[in-house]
């Protein structure tokens, strides 16, 4: 690990989805650790605004907007608001002066990291998902580093330097999760099966769906509990859709979010989620086995291809998200909850595809691009 003997500045962007914001944290976490100080820049209005100042970061927000392509107006006014917000990074930047800026993807970060290059500080991308969104594409081409999850993701990009595959970061926190903290948490006993429902930070409205209509199959089995996490979006209709009974909902916990995911995952059995990358890390980082069933209509079809590594390494199954309403999916989720070896065998490969080392090796390349400016 590369330690320097002075105070760095760094600025850490990311926003939309808990899939580029975990991520940002990991890596964040890291350079505070080693005594550097963070700026995280999003948007005001999302949830990076919140859990950034949750984990203890000064939090600065930029008001941008994407585009429909269906809209050609809306073109307009999303270039109004990132040249807007371009200028307001260049301001933020003479001001603050940072050593290096890191992006991890979301229109947000592309005033950022554009306002890093026009000024010639060092800028780092990192590129969660095998096909790259459009705001790390346009990075990449600034970037003094891009780093990748999936080595296919090269194939999309077009880098000022050779990228580098290094994985997705993970938290530290979730390396000392556990089992008995998870279930303490819930509520659950030690003997019981859990089985954890999640859709990411937005929720999956067809997954929480093919879920609700299997609640009499899952609660059959005896020593069975659910925790459902709906996303904010879903959470009413889902919990209108279950219509669990006071002992049933001993048994069945129904979130709007998890906010300490990782030792709710280290207390699963199996995991139902859709494939974003940093939602795998970390369930690989744990080693849960999981039913995968990838967003349809990521870019690229990202998720798909995110899962089909998990998949190849035997440490999840892949449900394609047209089929969660066929019986292949509920008698999948039923096999595997009723056969432990399966699942041990499924964890152990889990495990194996663990990469916990990516927000090392990511603080790593911060802190000597960062020193190489500063010498």
């Amino acid at each position: 690990m590369i330690e320097r003997g002075r105070l760095l500045y760094f600025v850490v962007s990311a926003g939309g989805t808990a899939g580029h914001i975990n991520p940002a944290l990991a890596v964040a976490d890291e350079l505070r650790r080693r005594g550097h100080d963070i700026l995280f820049v999003g948007t005001p209005d999302h949830i990076e605004a919140k859990l950034a100042k949750q984990a203890g970061f000064e939090f600065v927000g930029f008001s941008v907007s994407g585009f429909d392509k269906a809209h050609p107006l809306t073109l307009i006014s999303s270039s109004r608001k990132l040249l807007k917000a371009t200028k307001q990074a260049r301001r933020m930047f003479e001001e603050r002066r940072p050593d290096a800026v890191l992006t991890f993807g979301a229109y947000v970060s592309i005033p950022v990291g554009r306002a890093a290059g026009e000024m010639g500080i060092p800028l780092i991308v990192h590129e969660q998902n095998s096909v790259p969104g459009m705001a790390n594409t346009y990075l990449a081409k600034r970037a003094d580093v891009t780093a990748l999850t999936y080595e296919e993701s090269a194939e999309h990009l077009e880098c000022r330097n050779a990228p580098v595959v290094i994985g997705n970061p993970v938290r530290a926190s979730f390396e000392t999760c556990s089992r008995a903290a998870g279930r303490e948490l819930l509520g659950i006993p030690e003997g019981a099966l859990v089985l954890l429902v999640f859709g990411g930070s937005l929720g999956a409205q067809h997954l929480n769906a093919a879920i609700c209509a299997m609640k009499e199959q899952l609660l059959s089995l005896d020593g069975l509990y659910v925790v459902h996490s709906t996303g904010e979006r879903d959470y009413d209709a889902t919990v209108q859709a279950l219509g669990l009974d006071g002992e049933q909902k001993k048994r069945w916990q129904v979130f709007k979010y998890i906010d300490r995911m990782g030792d709710v995952l280290a207390a699963s059995d199996l995991v139902v989620s859709r494939a974003g990358a940093s939602s795998l890390a970390e369930i690989m980082t744990l080693g849960v086995p999981a039913v995968l069933v990838p967003y349809p209509y990521a870019r690229g079809d990202h998720q798909t291809l995110n899962a089909r590594s998990c998949v190849a390494a035997g440490a999840a199954e892949l449900v394609a998200d047209a089929e969660v309403e066929s019986p292949r999916f509920s008698e999948l989720v039923m096999e595997l909850l009723t056969d432990g070896e399966r699942r041990d065998r499924m964890a152990a490969a889990s495990k194996k595809l663990s990469g916990s080392d990516a927000r090392i090796r990511l603080a790593d390349m911060a802190v000597e691009l960062a020193g190489k400016k500063q010498s």
